[in-house]
């Protein structure tokens, strides 16, 4: 038999698996940022894998919440849209560890480090984001979101830069098709971070 708290919901119990998925998501990013630093390098794979892990067990329980919650603290799509989104941050954080350790022996030269902390400064806000939601104070999420729209922005920015480099220059097609790659998928992994961040935004104006 369901409890009257499982068949209406615990707002708590959303709130903590939420923020369960956006550990673990700033966790790939961070574990990501470790294979690209020279003292750690390698050691940071299984640091990927384990915070995805932990990302699919909250995603999981996430999912089977909704299907047993009559109510919910927020609106079910929005639960569900943060939840895609922070799915999305770490599979891209695995996708290129898993790539760049077929890669790294072509493209020894090049320092991805700092676009990679980028990576790591924007989960981290979402995760401040996300732990916000309980308390839906607008001031401090608009001033994180802010935050978040000035990365992406500049990891805009920098994406054209590697374009026009590109197209002014001679590489080598192999290696121009590698950096293309790798750039966008961690472009793609901030974006993530953009599109969670805008879902505590839209959730934190509709509470208002």
């Amino acid at each position: 038999m369901f409890s009257l708290q499982t068949i209406f919901g615990s707002g708590k119990q959303f709130y903590e698996l939420l923020e369960a998925a956006a550990e673990a998501a700033h966790e790939s990013a961070k574990a990501l940022h470790d294979i690209l630093s020279p003292a750690t390098g390698a050691t940071g794979l299984e640091a990927i894998r384990l915070a995805r892990q932990r990302q699919r067990e909250a995603t999981v329980k996430i999912s089977q919440a909704l299907v047993d919650s009559f109510i919910t603290p927020i609106e079910r799509e929005d639960i569900e849209e943060l939840r895609t989104a922070l799915y999305k941050i770490s599979k891209q954080a695995e996708r290129f560890a898993d790539r760049f350790a077929f890669a790294a022996h072509r493209l020894a030269d090049v320092d991805f480090a700092p676009r990679a902390a980028m990576l790591v400064k924007a989960s981290g806000i979402v995760l401040d984001m996300d732990r916000e939601l309980p308390r839906l104070r607008l001031e401090t999420i608009k001033s994180l979101e802010d935050q978040l729209h000035a990365i992406e922005t500049e990891a805009d920015r920098l994406l054209l830069e590697l374009y026009r480099e590109f197209y002014a220059g001679d590489l080598d097609a192999i290696r121009m098709f590698l950096l293309k790659e790798f750039f966008e998928i961690l472009e793609k992994a901030i974006d993530r971070c953009r599109d969670a961040g805008a879902v505590v935004y839209q959730v934190a104006l509709k509470n208002s």
